[in-house]
């Protein structure tokens, strides 16, 4: 299945000329049954790395452009009163597909974020008294701008929670600036990309990596991660068990992805600033934006929990 991963990520690589390293974490976060948050500034690529990973596998894509006066039901569905049958039908929401793209997500009012909720923490959608189940593979693709932008809302943290991943994509290398002037690849590449996988073979990708081994001394790694944030007097709430959870899937993913069917420390390094910093909330905090705060927090916490040899 290596072969897969690498087609996989040579399409979006073809579209998205940008930080390699964002593509193999989004790859990650497909493969671990995480949903991923990309934040930065507009113009950066977000929406095309997005919109690549969603054509790059053969399953339904929907986009919601997220908007103030976005509803629940917009997200979800309603119901329609249908005349021939003197009954009401539910309409499945854009929610209703494999890969959702929620396009600056933080521009819409925390009730309709929290639509999501569900859907993104146990993949089933709650409308009309009855429990609806979403398509698998489920992915939530959610773009944002930083807070300090005009017409943005803060994510409610139990929405962040659920995100396996938060993104930065930063600002591409001259070379590859360079590249993106001369190809355009949003505009000649994107529309004729091809799928480089189905829906099977995602499936049979996250089967494999709930196979990849973790040493017990690994999990005691994690745990103790995770104690040291909520001991930390620098942060008023630390890293819940679900985010211990979390690190451990990213772990596995990351793992599968190099190609190894076993973890090692680094696995866990590597993912802890990306799955945790967004979790945790410093006491000095104005709001979840401080992104900035809460990663060097999570840094100086992960220096000082001992790593297993």
């Amino acid at each position: 299945m290596q072969d897969r991963i690498e087609a996989l990520r040579a399409n979006i690589v073809s579209v998205y000329m940008g930080n390699v390293q964002a593509v193999d974490r989004l790859i990650v976060c497909l493969l671990a049954r995480g949903h991923v948050l990309i934040e930065d500034v507009p113009g950066v690529g977000k929406t095309v790395l997005a919109n690549a990973l969603a054509r790059s596998i053969r399953c339904s894509f929907t986009r919601i452009q997220c908007t103030p006066d976005l509803l629940p039901a917009d997200v979800t569905g309603t119901s329609i009163y249908r005349q021939d049958t003197g009954n009401f039908e539910f309409r499945q929401g854009p929610i209703f597909a494999n890969v959702v793209l929620a396009d600056e997500i933080n521009r819409t009012t925390p009730r309709t974020q929290s639509a999501m909720l569900e859907a993104m923490s146990d993949g089933t959608v709650s409308a009309e008294g009855s429990v609806f189940h979403l398509p698998q593979p489920f992915l939530v693709v959610a773009t944002q701008n930083p807070y300090e932008f005009e017409g943005t809302y803060f994510l409610p943290e139990n929405q962040l929670d659920r995100f396996l991943m938060r993104l930065s994509l930063g600002y591409p290398s001259p070379d590859d600036e360079a590249r993106i002037l001369l190809k355009q690849p949003a505009r000649s590449t994107l529309p004729d990309l091809q799928p480089a996988m189905g829906a099977e073979e995602v499936l049979a990708l996250q089967r494999q990596v709930d196979a990849v081994r973790m040493e017990r001394s690994l999990v005691d790694y994690i745990i103790a991660i995770a104690t040291a944030t909520r001991n930390s007097e620098d942060l008023q709430v630390g890293v819940s068990p679900r985010g211990a959870l979390a690190l451990a899937a990213a772990a596995r993913a990351t793992a599968y992805v190099l190609g190894r069917d076993y973890c090692v420390p680094d696995d866990i390094v590597s993912n802890a600033l990306p799955v945790c910093a967004h979790r945790v909330i410093s006491r000095t905090y104005m709001h979840q934006g401080d992104t900035l705060t809460t990663r060097r927090i999570m840094q100086r916490v992960l220096e000082s929990v001992p790593s297993p040899v």
